[in-house]
Parts: structure tokens; C-alpha cells; sequence
């Protein structure tokens, strides 16, 4: 039986009104303030170097990393990476290193490389290495991690009847860029711009045309694989009108929409009714009310293409082939430098803003998006000074842009240039 809790354990408190949560929500979903702070989370498939396609397993993985070991593949004190990131598994056995957040873009880049340099290095010693795609081009989607979580997460998304749900999670892989929300009077607008970059960037820096040995037909079809998700769950926030609007508000009613993936307990399945969302929830659809962990935990389950997390964390970008993860990176933080540069940008974007779908499935060819895309990387690159990257890092990161917008081979001209900064 769940009882209301002690003031001095918040999150254990049972939530009955839709008003607690929303409140609960909009406390935490930004912290605004200067923009100082980046981080990423990048994602790769993992494979055996000598056969792309053979499955790993857990194991492999575990004894590969040692004591960077994620505690999903059992190793109960993980250390951190020598840049402070530290790695995690997902369902498939992808494997991701989150930063921690870095003061300048310089700054990650530094410690960003020598914890991506320790993984690939670790890897190689037991003949396995990261993938180059947004979408594992060699095997079909095969969960290798077993918990109750990624039970309950592959049951929802198989009653579909798609199986874009068990590709999302087996298959996929992501750069995610992790942004301060800013001050509260340019939050919309900060908030606003991200979203709007997003289908031309998608478009220019997609890398996941081909899985499991066959073409999607989709330039990002690591993206084809979230739109096929339900939209509740993994597509963008709504917009808020006016232009100016907070912002905050679209996020409660997305987060009380949403259907709930999972409840946690003590033992046996997870699994939840369908189409039950938080909201139901809280008005007695399942066996107990939520309390303000649950629905922390809930906000885990949703996957739109920006999240506010306090911070504001960019989902749209497919991984990218060895160290050209910089690029996308540094032309997202050139492009909201300053207020003037970001409010531009967002104008130069605004035609192309809400095309995700035409920009995942036709990249550049989508006329609207394509010349959004040259405009807003043309003001990246005449930008880059401002992002305090090293010069040769500032060229590289010009380079990678001018083959992606000339149709150059990015993953093959990547891996001969994964080298260059070691």
C-alpha cells in the first residue's frame, strides 16, 4: 500500500492531482541561466573487426572495457573514463560515453578525445570496433541486455505491430549535444532555434542510409526508426504560439500525454496496459498512483528530438564515422554563439523547420531543406572562430562540412582521416 510520504523524501511523494505533476515538471525541465556549459553523449554500434555482421556478446563487451565496464554488464564500480566521461550499453550493444560537462567546446573536444581514444583502444585489444553509422549497417536488431526495463520497453513497442520500436533500441545510434538552456527571456527563442536547425543539420550530417545489409531508402534511417515510434513518445514537442512563448508549458502536456512505458517493481515484469498515459495514470488507471519518482522515470521514457533536461539535449543527430563527431558539434555552438547569431540562423532555418520526415528521408535532395542547410552552414563555418576550437580542429570541422554539402563520401573520407589528431 503506497501512503504519502515525508517531506524529507520528495520523490517518494504519491502524486493525485495533474497539478502536482505539471508543477514537479516545470521545475525541473530548465534552469536557466548564462549559456556556458556543453556536453555530448556519443553512441556506436559495436562489432567484431574480422566479421561486422557476427553477434557479441555481453561478455565480449565487459571483458573488452575492464574497468570501464558499465554496470548494465555487471561491473559494480564502473571508473570514469581519462577525459571524466563515463560509458554506458544500451539494449543491442551499443555502446555510449557521456561526458561530463565542459566550460568551452575546446575543452570537451580534449577530454571528449582521450576517452573516445581509451575506448577504441580497449576494443581493438579484443579484436572489436565502434561503428561509423547512425543505423548498425550489418545485423538485424538483436537485444542483448536483459532487464526489466528493456523487457517491458521491447513488449510496448513490439504490440505495435512495427519494428521500428526493436530497431530503435538494438540498432540505432546517436550523437547527442547537451546545451545550457539559457537566460529565462531567450529560452524560447533558444529553445525555438534548436528545434528549427534540426532538419537541415539531420539532413547534413545523416550517416545511416543502409541496415542489416539492405538500403531503407532513407538518408537517416536511425530517424526513420524514431518517426516510426509512437509520436507521443518520440516525436517533437508541439510548438508554442506565440513564437515568444514559454516553452514550458508544451512540455508538461506532452510529458502528461505520454503513454506510460513501464512500472517498476520489486520483481516480475513491468510491463504496463496499453495507451495508458501519465495523466491516466494519475486518475487511478493502474494499480497504484505515481509518486514524483515515477514520473522522473517517466520523463526517462520520452524521446523527442530536443529534451529538456534542465539542460537542453539534442537528440536529431546521427552518430558520426571516428572523430568527426566534432562537427556537428562545433556548428550547433557557432550557430547560437550570441543572441544576434542565433536568431539569424533560426530565420535562415525557418523554412525548413518541422520537415523531419523529408529531411531524414531526402537529406540535402529536399530542395527546402537543402538550401536551408547552405545557408546555415555557410554562417557556421564564417563562425567557427567563435567556438575557441584549436585552428586545426576549426578546419577539419570546415572540411567535414564542404564534403557533406558536396555530396563527398563522409564515412569513408572520415575513416582515413580518424587518425589525424592522435
Amino acid at each position: 500500500m503506497t501512503t504519502e510520504s515525508s517531506d524529507d523524501d520528495p520523490a517518494g511523494k504519491v502524486l493525485r492531482r495533474l497539478s502536482d505533476a505539471a508543477d514537479h515538471v516545470s521545475g525541473i525541465c530548465f534552469k536557466t541561466g548564462p549559456p556556458r556549459r556543453v556536453g555530448v553523449e556519443l553512441e556506436w554500434t559495436t562489432h567484431r573487426a574480422d566479421l561486422p555482421a557476427a553477434p557479441l556478446r555481453t561478455t565480449d563487451l565487459s571483458r573488452a572495457l575492464g574497468p570501464h565496464a558499465p554496470a548494465a554488464l555487471g561491473n559494480t564500480e564502473p571508473l570514469p573514463l581519462p577525459g571524466g566521461g563515463t560509458v554506458t550499453c544500451e539494449p543491442g550493444g551499443q555502446l555510449e560515453i557521456s561526458s561530463a560537462p565542459a566550460g568551452s567546446l575546446a575543452a570537451l573536444h580534449a577530454e571528449v578525445t582521450a576517452d573516445q581514444d581509451r575506448v577504441v583502444d580497449l576494443l581493438a585489444a579484443c579484436g572489436i570496433v565502434l561503428g561509423e553509422r547512425g543505423l548498425d549497417p550489418h545485423r538485424p536488431p538483436v537485444r542483448i541486455l536483459d532487464t526489466p526495463r528493456y523487457a517491458a520497453m521491447q513488449h510496448a513497442f513490439d504490440r505495435t505491430g512495427t519494428p521500428s520500436g526493436r530497431t530503435m533500441m538494438c540498432s540505432t545510434a546517436g550523437l547527442q549535444v547537451c546545451l545550457d538552456a539559457g537566460t529565462e527571456a531567450r529560452l524560447p527563442a533558444r529553445w525555438g532555434a534548436v528545434h528549427d536547425l534540426g532538419p537541415p543539420l539531420l539532413a547534413t550530417f545523416a550517416t545511416s542510409r543502409m541496415h542489416a545489409g539492405r538500403d531503407t531508402g532513407w538518408v537517416s534511417g536511425r530517424m526513420a526508426t524514431w518517426l516510426g515510434i509512437d509520436r507521443r513518445r518520440s516525436g517533437p514537442v508541439p510548438p508554442s504560439a506565440p513564437r515568444s512563448a514559454d516553452p514550458t508549458d508544451g512540455w508538461i502536456r506532452y510529458v502528461l500525454a505520454a503513454p506510460v512505458l513501464c512500472v517498476r517493481r520489486g520483481h516480475g515484469c513491468w510491463d504496463t496496459p496499453d495507451g495508458v498515459t501519465f495523466a491516466d495514470w494519475i486518475g487511478g488507471a493502474l494499480h497504484r498512483p505515481p509518486t514524483v519518482d515515477d514520473l522522473d522515470y517517466h520523463l526517462s521514457t520520452l524521446f523527442p528530438p530536443v529534451r529538456p533536461r534542465g539542460y537542453l539535449e539534442v537528440r536529431y543527430l546521427d552518430a558520426q564515422p571516428g572523430r568527426e563527431w566534432i562537427a556537428p558539434v562545433a556548428v550547433l555552438c557557432a550557430l547560437l554563439a550570441d543572441d544576434a547569431v542565433a536568431d539569424q540562423a533560426r530565420d535562415l532555418a525557418g523554412p525548413a523547420a518541422g520537415r523531419w520526415r523529408e529531411a531524414a528521408r531526402d537529406g540535402l535532395a529536399d530542395p527546402v531543406t537543402g538550401a536551408c542547410a547552405a545557408n546555415l552552414l555557410d554562417l557556421a563555418c564564417r563562425g567557427l572562430d567563435r567556438t575557441g576550437l584549436p585552428g586545426p580542429v576549426r578546419d577539419l570541422v570546415a572540411d567535414i562540412v564542404d564534403r557533406r554539402l558536396h555530396g563527398g563520401d563522409a564515412v569513408h573520407a572520415g575513416s582515413q582521416r580518424k587518425d589525424q589528431f592522435r
